[in-house]
């Protein structure tokens, strides 16, 4: 599998990632747990370095699946996840754009724990809250 560097982080990635939101989220047709988990296991083998999710995904439970799936071989992959939406956490459902300095302390919390890590290799923004100067938007 080739490789890249993310900008002047020095971060390398496989050239081909693997958006995780399919999962179990968007389309009409969601995979098992089990079948998730061995799919991205199986990306893993195949070279795949790089997995994308976000706490929009379910919501919540992608991070979780994704969490499970590559704790065998953390140290060998990189995970990325977004923060901007405003969710409710009861119901799940979207609210808006939410991009205070606070909330993306709070959602990073949220998905280290579902994802069941210590550090997050690539944090970003989802979509962009036109609320929030992105002045105000914290690099993390």
């Amino acid at each position: 599998m080739k490789k890249r560097v993310l900008g002047k982080s020095g971060l390398e990635v496989s050239a081909i990632g693997f958006g995780c939101m399919g999962l179990n989220f968007s389309y009409d047709h969601s995979l098992s747990k089990d079948e998730s988990i061995r799919l991205i296991r199986q990306a893993v083998e195949r070279g795949v370095k790089l997995f994308d999710t976000a706490e929009i995904y379910g919501p919540f439970t992608n991070e979780e699946i994704v969490g499970e799936a590559l704790a065998p071989v953390r140290a060998k992959v990189v995970i990325a996840t977004k923060f901007g939406f405003a969710i409710d956490p009861k119901t799940g459902k979207t609210t808006g754009m939410d991009s205070r300095p606070e909330r993306i302390r709070a959602a990073t919390d949220a998905s280290l724990k579902r994802l069941g890590i210590e550090f997050i290799d690539l944090l970003y923004q989802h979509r962009v809250d036109p609320t929030v100067p992105i002045e105000d938007v914290p690099a993390q």
